[in-house]
């Protein structure tokens, strides 16, 4: 009594939308979901409301299988509207993008969403480059090829562009495809003799061909001729959970003169005659009859498939249930029916760095480290300093995961990542006091040297008289400075440049180093006395006459770390009192010219410029002469004398 009046109350309902949803549609029903391909010239928002109100969305195409399921309903559509053959087939699906929303390339779908919600999926169609925008909203149609029957295996591209609008839809968009989904499906009712079925959906779509029929969905069963008094009707419903059928038994429509001939009299599997011309059902070994005595189901509970994914079915004993098992790696989620992947790094399986990956782990070493086996289990550190790996220009310390630069006394750290060495001027800094007199860079390490007159002293630093040094001077004033002559007078002799030998690194001057030298004053000499390594090379034993070589005591500071060059210490001796005088007098006498070539240079300069400047000027005042040149213009002539006065006693005065 309650299946009857839920019946009825089903086909009023279907009754009262009927007229809403008289409008021819293509259904495909597979799963647990049915699709229905429309014609229409509508927007994506019209195509949209109109899915809503039958209770789907626009059709989502998640994977290759469902886009197959709506080229199916696409294809029955085309074949019963001939009018879209001749013209461009595009058709709405529910992939959309929002207004302000942007394009974002790394992703499958481009940025864009299914109307019905749920994660971005893997499967896409693209016909072409997604269009970047986010000034407009976007939506997404299927673009049929253009024979009226898609080739095999060839699936509807996606083709993005505007959404239109209530009042100006999109003129290329031909339909659109919308989805419903159900919680369960019933197998197609079977005849066993003439006669005729319709099915009606809760989507007001009807047919007479399904696969599987949508749960809540009504079945018109007519018999024989179809007289309307011998119409059967049949709903679709849940029996148990998970356990949908029509609430039938036996086939339909049975006629005794027709027994196992007509469609194998309705029978899923097998059908067995009777002696009186009657027949039965029957399953074959493995499967046993369903209560509807028609459809057969298997004895193993797992011939239904009920694990998805990974798992694995396992029949229980006896055939009684089943359990889902998970390959390593995986195990069963909330629903016991399909796998998720096992995070075996909350674990920490190893000994650094642990990367999960699907159905397993994999173990990587930190920066600075190596595996130290094939296995990957282990880590050891990487020596960065080792003979043809070291990123050091000098000294490399290898360090737990790491390395240090360092660089040889004399010089310092440079470069961004400090693995470069450069030299440090010793004598730049005059707080330092290295030498007593002269200074002189080298490479990792300095010299000292000494005035003429003076010689080196043991320690390689002070200076001390040497035979041919002047007098004595009068001592010091209190607190004046100490140490060699800052000058000579106009009665020195010549005097003696002695420079020690450099005092080099303990490891020498790096490969690509500068080999640069700069000479610094002591503190007792007077600024900016030159001494460089050229004039020191030229003063060599075999140079001209006056000039003499020595060597000279090495510096005490080589025992502190500082290695010692190999050479000898030299003296030069100058053999002109007034070199520095003559130099002098004609750097002034060469000065001079230049000053007066300037001045004759400017006042030439300035005399053609003048001379320019008037023949121009004369140029223009002269001008061409004519035949009025030689004539001139005369006074004018008064029109008339003035009247004489009549008062005047003489005519002709005025008085």
């Amino acid at each position: 009594m309650a299946t009857s009046a839920a019946l009825l109350l089903v086909l009023l309902l279907l009754g009262q939308l009927g007229p809403a949803g008289a409008h021819r549609a293509a259904v495909v029903c597979a799963g647990s979901a049915c699709y229905t391909a429309h014609g229409g010239k509508l927007s994506a928002a019209e195509a949209q409301l109109h899915c809503s109100r039958n209770g789907g969305n626009l059709a989502t195409v998640r994977t290759e299988a469902e886009a197959w399921h709506v080229q199916r309903a696409l294809a029955q559509l085309l074949q019963s509207e001939a009018g879209l053959e001749a013209r461009n087939r595009k058709f709405w699906i529910g992939l959309q993008r929002e207004k302000g929303k942007c394009l974002d390339p790394r992703l499958p779908l481009k940025g864009f969403s299914w109307v019905g919600g749920g994660e971005d999926t893997l499967f896409t169609n693209w016909h072409k480059e997604v269009r970047s925008s986010c000034t407009s909203r976007r939506c997404v149609s299927l673009q049929l090829p253009l024979s009226p029957q898609p080739p095999a295996g060839s699936l509807a591209k996606w083709s993005e562009g505007p959404c239109g609008s209530l009042s100006v839809p999109v003129s290329n968009i031909e339909g659109f495809v919308c989805k419903f989904s159900f919680k369960g499906m019933c197998q197609p009712l079977a005849l066993g003799g003439p006669g005729r079925i319709n099915y009606t959906t809760p989507f007001q779509a009807t047919s007479s061909s399904l696969e599987v029929v949508p749960f809540a969905s009504v079945a018109t069963v007519a018999c024989g001729d179809g007289v309307q008094g011998q119409e059967q009707h049949f709903l679709c419903r849940e029996k148990a959970p998970g356990v949908f059928g029509w609430g039938n038994s036996g086939p339909l429509c049975v006629s005794p003169g027709s027994g196992c001939s007509f469609n194998q009299g309705g029978c899923q599997q097998e059908c067995l005659e009777g002696g009186d011309g009657s027949f039965r059902c029957g399953c074959g070994p493995g499967f046993r009859l369903l209560d509807d005595l028609v459809t057969c189901e298997s004895r193993n509970p797992c011939s239904s498939g009920p694990c998805t994914g990974m798992a694995t079915c396992v029949p229980g004993p006896h055939w009684e249930g089943f359990a889902c098992h998970c390959p390593q790696g995986y195990q069963l989620d909330a629903s016991r029916r399909d796998c998720v992947d096992v995070d075996e790094c909350q674990a920490s399986p190893c000994p650094q760095e642990c990367v999960n990956v699907p159905g397993g782990f994999r173990c990587e070493c930190w920066v600075g480290y190596e595996p130290a086996g094939p296995g990957g289990g282990a880590c050891r550190d990487v020596d960065e300093c080792a003979p043809g790996r070291s990123p050091c220009a000098q000294e490399c310390t290898n360090t737990a995961g790491s390395f240090h630069c360092s660089c040889a006394e004399g010089y310092v750290p440079a470069g961004e990542d400090g693995a470069q060495c450069r030299d440090v001027d010793e004598c730049a800094d005059p707080g330092r006091r290295l030498c007593d007199s002269l200074c002189l860079n080298t490479e990792g390490s300095f010299r000292c040297g000494c005035l003429p007159g003076w010689e080196l002293g043991p320690d390689g630093a002070s200076c001390a008289p040497g035979p041919t040094a002047p007098a004595p001077a009068p001592a010091p004033a209190p607190g004046a400075s100490s140490g060699p002559p800052q000058g000579r007078g106009a009665g020195d002799r010549a005097g003696d440049v002695v420079v020690s030998a450099p005092i080099g690194s303990p490891t020498g001057a790096p490969a690509g180093a500068s080999a640069e030298a700069t000479a610094t004053e002591g503190p007792s000499l007077a600024p900016h006395y030159p001494v460089t390594p050229a004039a020191l090379d030229e003063q060599a034993p075999s140079g001209p006459p006056g000039v003499r070589m020595e060597p000279s005591t090495p510096h005490p500071r080589a025992a502190t770390g500082r290695g010692e060059n190999p050479g000898e210490d030299f003296t030069a001796r100058h053999s002109d009192e007034g070199t520095d005088g003559q130099k002098l007098l004609l750097f002034y006498i060469l000065g001079t010219v230049v000053a007066i070539l300037l001045l004759l240079a400017l006042a030439l300069g300035l005399l053609v410029y003048r001379k320019r400047r008037a023949k121009k000027h004369e140029e223009k005042e002269k001008k061409p002469q004519n035949t009025a040149d030689s004539y001139s213009w005369a006074p004018e002539r008064a029109e008339g004398r003035a009247l004489e006065n009549q008062y005047s006693p003489t005519p002709g005065t005025d008085c």
